[in-house]
């Protein structure tokens, strides 16, 4: 297993953990550590993809990146 296969897998895990802890109750959408784990997973599948190749995957979640970190800025301005 390689390095950029590594953080891929980080990357998955910070999304299902971000998602099951939204789910559970013990994050908020409108909090920024939920958009915080979204960004980082984002950006570790963004590296895996670039490392194999994979298009698709780098841009959905090169959008989904995107997204989190405009909450994040967005939120602190609120």
């Amino acid at each position: 297993m390689n390095y950029f296969t590594i953080i891929g897998w980080l990357g998955v895990l910070l999304f299902v953990v971000s998602y099951l802890l939204l789910s559970l109750g013990k994050l908020k959408a409108e909090k920024p550590t939920y958009h915080w784990l979204n960004f980082l997973g984002a950006l570790c599948l963004v590296i895996n993809a670039v490392a194999i190749k994979d298009n698709p995957t780098i841009v959905v979640n090169t959008i989904w990146g995107l997204i989190a970190i405009f909450t994040v800025f967005k939120n602190l301005r609120v």
